[in-house]
């Protein structure tokens, strides 16, 4: 349930390669070795007379100050920044390898169209240094990329297209303090389907088009969370897409990283994520 702010295949082609790495580092030395759910306080926003535009009012816009996000959907998770002002995203995630055992975080940061990454890998000491990667933010130059769709862009200031998925609805029902329902159509054009990277849309035949959603508004009059039900369908179990928005104003501005914190990505950046 996002934008074009790239996909988990990054995350996991960098800890496949991870693997690869040590795997050939081992044979050739012939040894081995995110609560986002605050909504703020005060009192519930008024039930409203036309409750959908009054739910589409909240969703975050370009004149907002920046905030926290995170998205699940199934198995992939995302945390991140969003700065209306610098047209400024970052997004970050992790994967884990189980064999061998190691943590590999990503995070991007992206500012009009200049954009950054930073890898982080934890619980195997040694490892980024066999991979090449700096630990400072690298300048990327999207040129490079085989596939740029799976960097982020910044597109608008609600990363996971909230306002697409309420405006397919028919009908927004109030149900007070803050609450509303309604039925998404997951089929409604190419950008909803695109959506989503874990829901096999035609495999849920006639129920994706109406696929129950809960959104809550906080008491500051922004959208805090929606969530989508989506049922099971063939191999494809039933879950719960969630995205939350929160910390609006009190999160930090995004700014490019300078001096020491920054240099050109190298060879091995692009190698990881052109997998």
């Amino acid at each position: 349930m996002t934008q074009r702010i790239g996909s988990a295949a990054s995350i996991r082609r960098v800890a496949a390669l991870a693997t690869a790495v040590l795997a050939t580092t081992v044979l050739s030395a012939g040894c081995g070795t995110g609560d986002a759910s605050s909504e703020g306080t005060g009192a519930a926003p008024s039930p409203s007379a036309d409750p959908k535009a009054a739910l589409l009012a909240a969703v975050p816009d370009e004149k907002d100050p920046a905030f926290r996000f995170s998205t699940v959907e199934g198995g992939e998770k995302f945390d991140g920044l969003v700065d209306p002002a610098t047209q400024g995203l970052e997004l970050s995630m992790s994967e884990k390898s189980q064999d061998p055992e190691f943590t590999m975080g990503m995070t991007f940061r992206v500012i009009e169209e200049d954009i950054w990454v930073r890898v982080k890998i934890t619980g195997m000491p040694g490892l980024q240094d066999m991979m090449k990667l700096p630990k400072r933010w690298m300048l990327l130059d999207r040129t490079k990329l085989d596939d740029a769709s799976e960097v982020p862009v910044y597109q608008n200031a609600d990363p996971a297209n909230t306002a697409a998925v309420i405006r397919t609805a028919e009908t927004v029902e109030d149900r007070g303090n803050g609450t509303y329902g309604g039925f998404a159509d997951l089929t409604a054009n190419a950008d909803i389907r695109a959506s989503f990277s874990t829901v096999d849309v035609d495999a849920l035949g006639d129920a994706a088009k109406k696929v129950p959603f809960t959104a809550v508004v906080g008491p500051d009059g922004n959208l805090a969370s929606l969530t989508l039900d989506v049922p099971a369908a063939g191999k494809q179990k039933a879950m719960k897409l969630v995205a939350k928005y929160y910390d609006f104003g009190k999160a930090p501005k995004i700014s490019a990283p300078t001096g020491a914190e920054v240099q050109k990505a190298p060879a091995s950046a692009y190698e990881m994520l052109n997998g």
